[in-house]
């Protein structure tokens, strides 16, 4: 079995997705507007990138700023308008003011994917109660991905979180994968590789320049040299 590490970068758009496949990104997570820490795109946007690589896409539905739902019909517009572009996998998570998850909202665009994979992103990172949601989401279908930092504030301050959940792969809400995300570093992968953590998220790291330029290609090669 390969040892092979996934390497998911962020894309915004068809200049960034062709480099982030040409520095050797496994998938990509399609969003819009970092400014609101990334909404769904467009569909023209999604069509657009899709004619333009062939790895697989992960595509955010998310239309307002935080982690609460917010209009759970424009989410289903939108998960309906970008499966009719072809979209296959998604990302998506949300929480009531408490923050325990919004099964509602959640259960609502998961029966609008039909079957479809996706990842439940960062809000598990501002739960109230973490194994309280994994254990609560874990029959879902299609719920393959878990992007996490392990905490809020970053890999930095979550490693022992991350370090602690991937000991727990295969038992009750721990069958998801780990996808690392959120203030990683280089430095983070010898120890996250080591706990057998083989998935990991980029988007401010493959810009060297900053979120104002596209993706480096020449970064997303580093990162996959790194893990390879």
């Amino acid at each position: 079995m390969s040892n092979r590490a996934l390497l998911e970068v962020i894309a915004l758009d068809v200049e960034d997705a062709v480099a982030a496949q040409a520095g050797g990104a496994d998938r990509l997570e399609l969003v819009t507007d970092m400014a609101a820490d990334g909404l769904s795109p467009s569909r023209e946007t999604f069509a657009a990138i899709r004619a333009a690589v062939d790895i697989p896409l992960r595509v955010m539905l998310r239309t307002a700023d935080g982690f609460a739902a917010g209009d759970v019909s424009g989410l289903l517009e939108a998960a309906r308008g970008l499966r009719a572009e072809g979209a296959r996998e998604f990302v998506l998570g949300f929480l009531n003011p408490d923050g325990s998850p919004d099964l509602a909202a959640v259960e609502a665009v998961v029966a609008e994917l039909d079957g479809c994979r996706w990842t439940f992103h960062r809000a598990i990172d501002r739960a109230a109660d973490r194994d309280q949601l994994r254990k609560a989401l874990a029959d879902l279908p299609g719920l393959d991905t878990y992007l996490t930092a392990g905490s809020a504030d970053g890999v930095s301050e979550g490693l022992p979180v991350l370090l602690a959940e991937a000991a727990r792969a295969g038992e009750p809400g721990y069958g998801a994968r780990i996808l690392v995300g959120g203030g990683l570093t280089l430095a983070h992968l010898p120890q996250l590789r080591a706990a057998g953590v083989d998935a990991f998220h980029i988007g401010g790291a493959a810009r060297p320049a900053g979120w104002d330029a596209p993706v480096s290609a020449s970064a997303v090669e580093q990162w996959r040299t790194a893990l390879a």
